[in-house]
């Protein structure tokens, strides 16, 4: 068997043997001589360079792409019989490492103390003698209502580092439950919970169902010392809304990892929003544990047991 490697980041997986790994430029399309590889690792691919592919590989049984969510190989077109794996659990620490960030430096007022330092101003408003818990945006973690809405892998990472701050974490999913500890609530019941949400953190993949849940309805439900952290996709955000919200100060602040555009263009309203942080993408972007998913699926394939990550499509 032909495995195609990107050699977008270095990999050594280990494999059977009988597979030959190749490794190709992520740069560009799969070269026409390695077409007739059965299974494709995807990491930095471009869209447009994967749909030129996908329906030119006939012996193609597998694609593994290295990313949490696997929007961008489901619509590069592969056919229906070629089986889609994600890379689910390579961006948990690191996505939640930014999460955290974000959601500190709005909590603690880091862009105020950002611009008070570039006028050179002794900020008396943040610090030195304050109250736990003031009338307006929220100042702290202890005791703040966070809701973290997509409780996969990284929220479920997330949730007990929140916690261990202060904070009471509630998570959102498809059905209601219990998930690694933490209570879980339907996406049908979210308008219940808004109102007594005082930070949420957005972790949702992007597909039909996600596209602006976070609208100009579901913003106005949120009370307006509230924060909004976004992590995952852009799509999943109503930005025109959003800037509405923030520039009319029906929310304290936000903070996007991601946007609907990327990169954001230069006459995009996200840029001059006030109270809201915006980073490049910047969460995730190193797979932690990939050759060890790559070799397990590898190997899965070969013997006909089950392998991890499967999209259904």
């Amino acid at each position: 068997m032909k495995l195609l490697l990107p050699d977008s980041l270095p990999l050594d997986p280990t494999l059977p043997a009988g597979v030959t790994a190749v490794t190709y430029d992520a740069g560009a399309p799969v070269p026409a001589e390695h077409r007739d590889a059965e299974a494709l690792v995807v990491w930095g691919s471009a869209r447009a360079d994967l749909a030129a592919v996908a329906g030119e590989m006939p012996n193609l049984r597998w694609v593994q792409t290295l990313s949490a969510g696997p929007d961008s190989v489901l619509a590069a077109g592969f056919p229906d019989d070629v089986v889609i794996t994600a890379g689910a659990g390579l961006h948990s620490r690191t996505v939640t490492e930014h999460a955290l960030a974000l959601v500190l430096a709005l909590v603690r007022r880091l862009p105020a103390a950002a611009r008070a330092q570039g006028e050179h101003r002794w900020a008396t408003e943040l610090g030195g003698v304050q109250p736990l818990h003031p009338a307006g945006a929220v100042t702290t973690l202890i005791d703040a209502r966070v809701l973290v809405w997509g409780f996969g892998h990284i929220g479920q990472t997330l949730a007990p580092l929140l916690r261990d701050l202060g904070a009471t974490v509630r998570g959102v999913a498809r059905s209601a439950g219990q998930r690694a500890g933490f209570d879980v609530v339907a996406e049908t019941s979210i308008m219940d919970e808004l109102p007594d949400t005082d930070v949420l953190v957005m972790i949702l993949p992007a597909t039909a169902e996600t596209a602006h849940v976070l609208d100009a309805e579901r913003l106005a439900a949120l009370p307006d010392h509230a924060y909004v952290v976004n992590v995952g996709r852009g799509a999943t955000v109503d930005e025109d809304a959003l800037v509405r919200a923030l520039t009319e100060g029906r929310i304290a602040g936000a903070a996007l990892d991601v946007t609907a555009v990327e990169p954001l263009p230069a006459e995009s309203p996200l840029w001059d929003a006030p109270n809201l942080i915006l980073t490049p993408h910047a969460a995730g972007g190193r797979p932690v544990g990939a050759d060890e998913l790559i070799s397990h699926n590898v190997a899965a394939l070969l013997n006909g047991s089950p392998l991890r990550g499967v999209v259904e499509r």
